[in-house]
């Protein structure tokens, strides 16, 4: 008994300060990100209607970006590449999911 009320004890925290995050569409990804200013841990990144955006991590660095299927794309010349993430929410946070399961996130600037 008393290793289960220790356990419970020790995952009780950790399951209460957990965040919900909900799975983005393609179009609750143009919603969120048109026309906004997001703010990462160094950086922020301006994502335009036009299909530019601007990201300043101490200098600006202009690119595109848009949504393919239900992925966030974006490419950053002089390179033609796209890299696309799977995008999720919690509140007025962001996570970018990078193929490699790499995690980026945000809150909104503006």
């Amino acid at each position: 008994m008393k290793s289960l009320m220790a356990a419970m004890l020790i995952f009780c925290p950790v399951l209460a300060g957990a965040e919900e995050w909900t799975a983005l569409s393609g179009d609750q990804i143009k919603t969120v990100l048109t026309d906004r200013k997001l703010q990462y841990a160094t950086a922020w990144q301006d994502f335009r209607a036009s299909g530019r955006t601007l990201y300043n991590a101490g200098a600006d660095s202009w690119g595109y970006w848009r949504v393919q299927q239900d992925q966030y794309c974006s490419q950053w010349p002089p390179s033609d590449l796209w890299a696309c993430y799977d995008m999720a929410q919690s509140g007025d946070r962001l996570r970018f999911i990078g193929q490699g399961g790499d995690i980026t996130d945000a809150e909104y600037a503006d």
